[in-house]
């Protein structure tokens, strides 16, 4: 019997530290739920689970993208409904300009609130945004949508411009109101042409209309006629680029004699709206005037312009309508691949509650058992003393 080394008590002991270890180990998984706590608990489940979790993490995140476009998009599909709502009014007036049952007082009454309705859809397109960016002054083009938990996995997005100059819908205005002297004061002269810089306006008995070498000449047919005969004569030639009508409350006559007046050309022109870097508008549409109704052919061409606008507006929320479609499923799809890749995680990183109970039970009865039997080891050397009796 040896007293200076107890092997028996060095093999419980040793054998009470592995079943502690063990046992720390069981407690810290079922506490924190996971089966790699550590790298060194299983180094490579360890580096394929984070892969995964960054992949998962990336998934959840392109759902939150897509519900972000699906928003843009419908809030730009909302103020697209109510364009398509002022196109169809403006067509019903240019419809019922285009007969010949309206006056000219009639029709400019009409032109009043193709003008209004004209600047309501460019305040639409400057006003429109979501998150603090314009969606549809032009400056919306080729978005990009991340919808992947990786590199390069995302959809483009451009938006038209939706303003009234870049549908059709606006006319500039250009001209001075009070043209003429006394027998032709109260006329106001739109110059539609742009290639016009300068006018005069002269009244003679030459037949017909025509403007050429900056000069326009107006049949009056004899020596008294109404302001509105004149108006009547302006207007009754197509393709002129000049359109006239009086000024509230003028009255008086036109003579016949040689009368001629300069016209500066001082008016303003419609204008697109003018954006900058990720669609921030830097420059506001501005609407000079609505289309022309003012008369039945400029009523008439007006209906097919229009036409042409909503077709626009049409094929612009089509498009809108088949991105929001495709991003609903694509947020199906990415649901669904990140619930299986968390499935897959959790086998790898979570820990077996029902297993490792077990083991715990196991270990703690271990445990118990090795404390008992490093006690009984460490009486034996006392035996001895029975010895030395």
């Amino acid at each position: 019997m040896r007293i200076n080394q107890n092997i028996t008590a060095l093999n419980a002991y040793r054998n009470l530290t592995v079943t502690n270890n063990s046992l720390t180990k069981s407690m810290e998984k079922l506490s924190s739920g996971l089966r790699i706590n550590r790298a060194a608990d299983d180094a490579a489940g360890l580096a394929i689970s984070e892969k995964m979790r960054g992949q998962i993490r990336g998934l959840n995140q392109a759902v939150r993208n897509a519900q972000d476009a699906i928003s843009l998009i419908q809030t730009a599909e909302g103020a697209l409904n109510e364009t398509h709502s002022i196109l169809q009014r403006m067509r019903e007036l240019a419809v019922q300009s285009a007969s010949d049952t309206n006056t000219n007082d009639d029709r400019a009454q009409i032109q009043k609130e193709i003008d209004q309705l004209a600047e309501e859809l460019s305040r639409i397109s400057n006003t429109t945004e979501f998150n603090t960016k314009n969606l549809l002054a032009g400056g919306l083009t080729d978005q990009k949508f991340q919808i992947g938990a990786n590199s390069d996995q995302n959809i483009a997005l451009s938006v038209n411009a939706m303003d009234a100059k870049s549908l059709g819908v606006a006319a500039d205005v250009r001209g001075v109101s009070g043209v003429g002297t006394t027998s032709t004061a109260g006329i106001y002269i739109k110059i539609t042409d742009t290639t016009i810089t300068s006018v005069k306006l002269v009244i003679s008995s030459t037949a017909g209309i025509a403007v050429a070498g900056g000069v326009m000449t107006i049949t009056v047919a004899s020596t008294s006629k109404t302001l509105n005969d004149v108006l009547a004569q302006i207007n009754k030639y197509t393709g002129t680029g000049v359109i006239a009508g009086l000024e509230p409350g003028a009255v008086g006559t036109a003579t016949a004699t040689a009368e001629s007046v300069a016209v500066s050309l001082n008016g303003v022109k419609s204008t697109a709206a003018v954006t900058g870097a990720n669609g921030t508008v830097t420059k506001a549409a501005f609407v000079a005037a609505g289309i022309n109704v003012s008369t039945q052919a400029a009523a008439n061409a007006a209906i097919t312009t229009i036409d042409e606008a909503i077709k626009k507006v049409s094929s612009e929320r089509s498009k809108l309508g088949a991105i929001q479609n495709r991003l609903d499923h694509t947020i199906s799809n990415l649901s669904v691949a990140s619930e299986n890749l968390t499935a897959a995680e959790s086998r790898i990183r979570d820990v077996d509650m029902a297993q490792e109970m077990m083991n715990y039970t196991k270990n703690q009865i271990l445990s118990q058992a090795g404390t008992a039997m490093l006690a009984q080891a460490n009486q034996l050397p006392s035996t001895v003393l029975q010895l030395l009796r």
